[in-house]
């Protein structure tokens, strides 16, 4: 495919996905403006219907990125790079429903429970087995997992069952025809929290790993980086810039991205995400390494 971006007499023209988050307002909004480089922003909601795009199609030059979804293309050669910027991160404990209809449902209680996710690669799902598995002692492959949707990365083999044309996930829990669901918050008075005390297991989950779970990165096209690294240093700079605008943005030293990718590496190579648990360092290259 090629390339979108060109030179004009004033900048760098980008196309570009991101959505509203705390720490975009001043980029998005034109507070925070550059003489080398300007953004196309592309209209997606929710922003993760452009994933697909720019993974399949290579469709941006800069996108916002889950960071499951870049680990996997990342495994089938997708010509794309990782930024050092965090956009989304949260913990997940409080992701996770059942319903109290049925009786009390706790996290170890899941085998042989049918279990609902949107897709069974999307980046809450993969840290939320991953905590069920490593701090419950859950055999993921002893729950019957039901998607809805296929995987950003076309080259990845979903063997889960697929949820029938028209059902909605959280209505199934609803129905009584899921037990459980991943990635999901609804104020049904039926529906509880999987994990009885959010909080409380969200403090012992950090004190335990010392990790902020994230979600979202930005990453920038292969041949972007490569022939104009000027650009993505830019590219970078203005994300910091607007991030720092907003006290409440994701806020992470290198050591703290670190330990959070890390994990999520982990975590997805133990679910056979991705076919082995890659090196930080071997998410970027020598434009983006620089930035850390």
């Amino acid at each position: 495919m090629s390339t979108s971006w060109r030179r004009t007499e004033v900048a760098m023209r980008l196309r570009t996905l991101l959505g509203d988050h705390l720490g975009t307002t001043a980029l998005k909004n034109g507070s925070i403006r550059s003489d080398m480089v300007a953004f196309d922003f592309a209209q997606y909601s929710p922003t993760n219907k452009g994933f697909k795009p720019m993974v399949r199609e290579a469709a941006f030059d800069v996108s916002e990125m889950a960071i499951v979804t870049y680990l996997m293309a990342r495994s089938f050669g997708k010509p794309m790079v990782l930024l050092p910027d965090v956009v989304l991160a949260r913990f997940q404990h409080g992701h996770a429903l059942y319903n109290a209809k049925a009786g009390k449902l706790a996290p170890r209680d899941l085998k042989g429970k049918r279990v609902g996710i949107r897709s069974f690669t999307t980046t809450t799902g993969a840290w939320l087995r991953g905590i069920l598995a490593n701090d419950y002692g859950v055999d993921l492959d002893s729950i019957e997992w039901m998607t809805f949707e296929d995987a950003h990365v076309a080259e990845f083999v979903d063997t889960t069952k697929r949820a029938p044309a028209g059902k909605q996930i959280v209505q199934m829990l609803i129905d009584g025809e899921l037990d459980a669901v991943l990635g999901e918050k609804s104020d049904h008075p039926d529906l509880k929290p999987l994990f009885s005390d959010v909080a409380a297991e969200e403090k012992a989950w950090f004190d335990r790993h010392k990790v902020v779970p994230i979600n979202h990165m930005v990453v920038v096209s292969q041949a972007m980086s490569e022939k104009h690294p000027d650009a993505v240093r830019e590219v970078h700079r203005l994300l910091a810039e607007s991030a720092t605008a907003s006290p409440a943005a994701p806020r992470f030293s290198r050591d703290e991205m670190q330990r959070s990718l890390q994990l999520i590496i982990d975590y997805s190579a133990q679910q056979k995400l991705i076919p082995r648990a890659f090196g930080v360092d071997e998410l970027f290259d020598n434009a983006t390494r620089a930035l850390w």
